[in-house]
Formats: structure tokens, sequence, C-alpha cells
């Protein structure tokens, strides 16, 4: 296992900002990073795990403890059956499945980081995500210091959220195991308006599973949201809120906001969501309250190409995307009420 001291951990981010850790080590079994848990935790030294860094924010002083870089590697298809291992680059093994005839996870393409990471946030875009899928986690648990199984109904899946992003400091995701479907090569029903529209077909039907990868891939190059080291505005998180869901009440008194300031005949995006609350866009919230693409004159700014997505202009720090970060939810709440919330984890800082 690699071991590197006073380690950059910038290189290992998709934002390439963040401080040095103390301790880094590179695991490419899921042995090595049991091993590499159980040392931290006898020790008591702080433990920063990362997978692909595509959704992390990492302060500009690094992390005092050891980083453990999760590099396995495994792919096994057997039948309708995959397993990854957590380090799989997630978008190399949602191209595997759509050459083998598979459908269920092909919307999913383009989306950046590892495959570990996939159950934490529940990982979704363009009408899918990860837990209609997953079948089982394979995790080692850090509380019972047990390699454990965890079925998808344990999992507590909701939007972008699970039990393990819920225990963030209990479980160590090692394997994620998925059910697809043989659909004779067509992708599941579709089911995001956009992704119909750009295919030329209705909600609900179905399309060769390639071309919706592709489709997919290129409706999230044109915002910026498949990694480019070139183009600044892929250095990023992707999206760095999530869609606010809102109670009922909370809702009314949004669209009354809403009413007031854009005028009585702007109706705000709603969608349903669990429990009778309502679901709205986060990037509607953003442009309509003044940030608009390409807004900022630092080293930080909203990407040109969407505005969801905050971003490293190349000589940015972490405090100047926390401040940017700040600036937007500060204008959101002052014009509609409604609070961002960050979708990346956070090491060190806090909005």
């Amino acid at each position: 296992m690699q071991e590197l001291h006073d380690a950059p951990l910038a290189p290992l981010t998709t934002f390439r900002l963040g401080g040095p850790a103390t301790r880094l080590l590179m695991a490419t079994t899921d042995a090595e990073v049991v091993a590499a848990v159980r040392e931290a935790d006898a020790s008591g030294t702080p433990l920063l795990v990362i997978g692909g860094g595509s959704n992390l924010v990492i302060g500009d002083k690094g992390f005092d403890g050891t980083a453990l870089r999760i590099a396995t590697k495994g792919f096994t298809l057997s039948g309708t059956s995959l397993e990854l291992a957590a380090g799989e680059v997630w978008t190399d093994a949602v191209a595997r499945t759509v050459e083998a005839g598979l459908a269920g996870i092909e919307c999913l393409a383009g989306i950046p980081g590892s495959a570990g990471a996939t159950p934490i946030q529940n990982v979704g875009a363009y009408g899918q995500e990860v837990s209609s899928t997953i079948t089982e986690v394979v995790a080692y648990d850090r509380h019972t210091r047990e390699t454990v199984t965890i079925p998808n109904a344990e999992c507590s899946f909701s939007y972008r959220h699970s039990r393990f992003k819920a225990e963030p400091d209990r479980f160590v995701v090692l394997r994620v195991r998925f059910g697809l479907e043989e659909a004779a090569g067509f992708s599941a029903p579709l089911r995001y308006p956009e992704t119909a529209r750009a295919m030329g077909v209705e909600q609900g039907e179905r399309v060769p599973a390639s071309a919706a990868r592709e489709t997919v891939l290129k409706l999230r190059a044109g915002k910026g949201m498949v990694l480019d080291p070139d183009d600044h505005d892929t250095w990023s998180a992707g999206s760095f809120f999530t869609n606010p869901i809102l109670e009922a009440a909370a809702f009314q008194d949004f669209v009354a906001r809403v009413h007031e300031r854009l005028g009585p005949d702007v109706t705000p995006p709603a969608f349903p969501a669990e429990d009778g609350r309502t679901k709205t866009s986060a990037a509607w919230l953003i442009d309509r309250a003044g940030f608009t693409k390409g807004y900022g004159s630092g080293p930080a700014r909203i990407s040109t190409k969407h505005t969801l997505a905050l971003t490293n202009r190349g000589e940015a720090t972490t405090e100047d995307l926390l401040a940017l970060a700040r600036e937007v939810v500060a204008g959101v709440h002052a014009a509609f009420g409604v609070t961002l919330v960050n979708e990346p984890v956070t090491v060190g800082v806090s909005l």
C-alpha cells in the first residue's frame, strides 16, 4: 500500500482545491482498505476516505490525519447482476453495462467519481437513481469492526441521501452490487423530459441504450458536467446545491415570494416529492436571484454553462469557492426565502 506524507490532496479532487494531508495511503484491495481503516481507528487518527474526489471540498489548510484513497478495481458481470469494486471509475462501468446490452444505469453516464460513492449520495441524473438498481452494498462497519452486506431495503435511500451519508463515520463502502435489466439492448423507459425531447420521443418510451448514453453525455457536456482538464467549467463538483424539497406551507410562501419578485404570471418549477412535499429547482432559484452563468469576477465563479456549478477558474482557493457559495446562498434566501444546501462534502470547512 503506497504511503505519502504531507501529500497534496487538491490533485485528487475535481475542484483541484485543498491543502495537504498529514499522511496519504493508496489502497488497491479491499483488505488494504480495511487494514487502513482499522489502523486509523485503533490509533484514534482522523480518517478521510477519498474515492474519485468529485464530491469533496477540502479546506486550504488540508487534513490533519490519514487520507485513504480507495483505488480498488473489480467489474464482475453475471447475467444481469453487476458487482463493482468501490474504486472503479463510475462512468466507465456504465459504458461497459451498455455494451453488454443491459439497462438501468445508462442515463447516469458521464457522472464523475467512483462506484463506491454512488450509494452514499444515491447518485442520480436524467431520470435515474442508483437506488433503483442497487441490490446490496458491501461495506466495512467501523462500529462492529466487521465487513457487512447491506441490502437495498436497509440503505435508507432518498433524494441524494442514504444511510451511508447519514452515518459518515461508520461505513466504508467496499463493493456495490446492482440488478440490471435485459432489454434487448434498449434503455429503461425514459423518465426525464429533457432526455426524451433530445431524442425526439415521448417520456416513458425506450430507446437503444447506447443512444440514451450518448445523448446524456452530450447534454452533460453542454452544461460542463463531463470532466475535461482544458475546460475550467468542469473544474467543479457538478451540481453544488441540491434541489430544495419544501413542505406545503413553505412552498406556498415561496410561490408568493416568486410572484412578488417576478410577477404573478411566473410559475416556479415544481415536482411532487415524498410526504406531500414539493421539489423545486436550485438552478432556477440561483438564476432568478441574479446569479447568472459566468457570475463572479474572482478565481471562483459560476460555470459559464450551468448556474448550478461553482467552478475553479485555475487560481482559486477553497476560501474563494466558499465565499462565492455563501454569496449565492444568501442571495437566494433574500430573494425567495429558500435556503440552498450544498451537495459536496466539506472537509475542515463549512458554508
